[in-house]
C-alpha cells in the first residue's frame, strides 16, 4: 500500500504532537514537591483554599493551625465512619484502588454520567495538599503518582490524620477539628458517634448535595446508613448503635446559622426591593479553642459498602480493629 506524502506529513505531524505531550507530562511529574516533609508531624505547611465565593485562602496544615486534630485525639468512630462512606479499601489498596475505579467506569457508562468518583482518600489528600482542583489527565496522573508516593513514605494512620485535617466541611471549614466546633460546639475529641457519622454523611458535596443549611434531611439518612454500616462491621455494639439512631444530632449551633442565614436573605431582599446597597456576609463564628486530647484511639481496617458482606480487615497502630474483624498488620 503506497503511503502519500500528504499522509507521511500527518503522522510526523501526530507522532510530534504525542512526544510534546509526554515531554510536557515528563517535566511535570519531575517537578512534583516532595511528600517527605509529610513524615514531620511537628512541621505546619500552608496551603490555599478557595470559599465558597472563589476567593484564596491560606490554610495552615498542622500544629499551627488551632484546631488542627492529632490523630489520637479523633475518636475511632470518625475514622472508621469516613473510611467506610469514602474509601472501603484504604488498607487494602497502595494509593489507588482499581476495583473502585472499574466499578465507577461500569457504573457512569449505565447511568450514562459521570457522577461516581474513584478517588481513595490517598489521592484526595494529594490532590487537597499539592494540586489544584482542574478536571485534566495531566492533573489525575500527578494526583496518582503523589498518591503512590505516600503510600510508599507515610502509614495509613499518618495519611488518615492529613485527610481528616483537611477535608472540607463547611464555609471556610476544614478538618474535623474545625467541623466538630462549627457544628457542635465541642472538640473533635467530644464527638459522639452520631456526630461523627453526621460529619463523614457531608463528605460528598458539603458545598451543595449534602450542605446541611440546605439538605439536613439528607445529610441526616445518609448518617444513618453511615451508623449501619459502623454496626455491621462491629465498630458499634448492638446497644451503641440503637443509642446512636435514637439520638438526633446536637445541632444548635448549626439550626442557630440557618436562622441566621434565612434572616440575612430576607433583610437583603427587603433591601434589595428598597435599592439599598448588598449588606456585607458575616462571617461564620468559630471558636479559638484548641482541642482536647484523648488516649491514644487506634483503627485501621479495609471497609466494605452497605450491600457488600462482611469481609475480614486488617488492624493497625491507628485504629482498634471493630469487634467483628480479624487482626493483621499492615
Amino acid at each position: 500500500m503506497k503511503i502519500t506524502l500528504n499522509q507521511k506529513k500527518i503522522f510526523l505531524i501526530g507522532a510530534g504532537l504525542v512526544a510534546l505531550f509526554a515531554a510536557y507530562i515528563g517535566m511535570s511529574l519531575f517537578f512534583l514537591p516532595s511528600v517527605d516533609t509529610l513524615k514531620n508531624r511537628r512541621k505546619t505547611m500552608t496551603i490555599q483554599v478557595k470559599d465558597w465565593k472563589g476567593n484564596y485562602h491560606p490554610l495552615k496544615i498542622g500544629p499551627k493551625n488551632s484546631y488542627w486534630t492529632p490523630s489520637a485525639a479523633i475518636p475511632s468512630e470518625m475514622k472508621w465512619a469516613v473510611i467506610l462512606a469514602e474509601d472501603e479499601n484504604f488498607y487494602r489498596h497502595e494509593g489507588v484502588d482499581v476495583k473502585a475505579i472499574k466499578d465507577a467506569i461500569k457504573h457512569d457508562l449505565e447511568k450514562k454520567s459521570f457522577d461516581r468518583g474513584a478517588s481513595t482518600i490517598t489521592q484526595q489528600v494529594a490532590k487537597n495538599l499539592f494540586l489544584s482542583r482542574e478536571k485534566t489527565i495531566r492533573r489525575k496522573i500527578k494526583e496518582v503518582i503523589l498518591a503512590r508516593r505516600m503510600e510508599e513514605n507515610l502509614t495509613k494512620g499518618r495519611i488518615l490524620e492529613l485527610y481528616l485535617n483537611v477535608v472540607e466541611l463547611g464555609p471556610m471549614v476544614y478538618g474535623v477539628g474545625h467541623g466538630a466546633r462549627y457544628y457542635f460546639g465541642k472538640p473533635a475529641s467530644a464527638l459522639t458517634p452520631r456526630e461523627c457519622a453526621f460529619l463523614a454523611a457531608m463528605l460528598p458535596g458539603p458545598r451543595v448535595a449534602y450542605n446541611p443549611y440546605r439538605n439536613l434531611n439528607k445529610v441526616v439518612r445518609r448518617s444513618d446508613m453511615i451508623l449501619k454500616l459502623l454496626r455491621r462491621k462491629g465498630v458499634l455494639s448492638a446497644g451503641e448503635y440503637r443509642l446512636a439512631l435514637a439520638q438526633e444530632p446536637n445541632i444548635a449551633g448549626l439550626q442557630r446559622k440557618v436562622d441566621e442565614s434565612i434572616e440575612k436573605e430576607e433583610l437583603f431582599e427587603n433591601m434589595s426591593s428598597a435599592g439599598s446597597a448588598d449588606p456585607q456576609p458575616e462571617e461564620a463564628a468559630v471558636s479559638e479553642e484548641s482541642d482536647t486530647a484523648l488516649p491514644p484511639a487506634a483503627p485501621e481496617s479495609g471497609l466494605s459498602s452497605e450491600e457488600r458482606a462482611a469481609e475480614p480487615v486488617q488492624q493497625s497502630d491507628e485504629i482498634p480493629a471493630p469487634a467483628n474483624g480479624e487482626g493483621a498488620t499492615h
